[in-house]
């Protein structure tokens, strides 16, 4: 009977100790953990829902209009994500510039950034139509409070910015354009809200 017992607790120890392996390589996805609370002894799932946007139905008078909608639709989506990727590098060049206090290293500094940036994004700029390249102007400027010329007039100095406007205008575009979600962006910035909440 003792051997018997033995052999019990001997599978009893290797099971939990396969079971601990296994437990090891679980992961759990915290997507799927629905948090809870006791109250009078019930447990009560709690669950967080996103916020939903609810905007007056479009109504286009005709395809010409629809179809610019869409397009608006198409280049947000494209560029939006380079807009956000601009302002949090400037955040973080900000915060590396404030340690440097010569105005040569700062420099220095500045260059190597720029090269860096232009390693990094050149070839999908290239790839990005005129407006997008439009809308891109306007969405830095949502995105940093700055227009695109201000931001190269204060990184690369005046002549660097009179140079780029310069050459932005011979495709017609214009860095010095401001983002006005309140007028003239209005439908812009109601894609934007769309897509950033997963509904467009």
């Amino acid at each position: 009977m003792s051997k018997f017992l033995k052999y019990i607790f001997v599978s009893m120890i290797l099971s939990l100790s396969c079971f601990s392996a296994k437990a090891q390589d679980v992961s759990v996805n915290m997507e799927n953990v629905v948090f809870a609370y006791i109250e009078d002894g019930d447990t009560i799932p709690q669950l967080v829902l996103p916020t939903i946007y609810v905007f007056p139905a479009l109504k286009f008078e005709t395809s010409k209009q629809e179809k610019f909608y869409w397009k608006t639709v198409r280049d947000v989506k494209r560029t939006l994500p380079y807009a956000k990727a601009i302002g949090s590098t400037l955040q973080r060049i900000n915060a590396e510039l404030e340690k440097i206090p010569e105005e040569k290293d700062r420099k220095a500094y500045m260059k190597s950034k720029e090269e860096e940036l232009i390693g990094q994004y050149e070839s999908d700029m290239r790839k990005m139509t005129l407006s997008q390249g439009k809308m891109l102007i306007r969405l830095v400027d949502r995105e940093c409070d700055q227009t695109s010329y201000e931001l190269i007039k204060q990184y690369r100095g005046g002549v660097r910015a009179f140079f780029w406007q310069g050459f932005a205008k011979l495709f017609g575009a214009d860095l010095k354009t401001t983002y006005d979600k309140d007028d003239k962006d209005k439908i812009v910035e109601r894609v934007i809200i769309l897509v950033e909440a997963g509904q467009l």
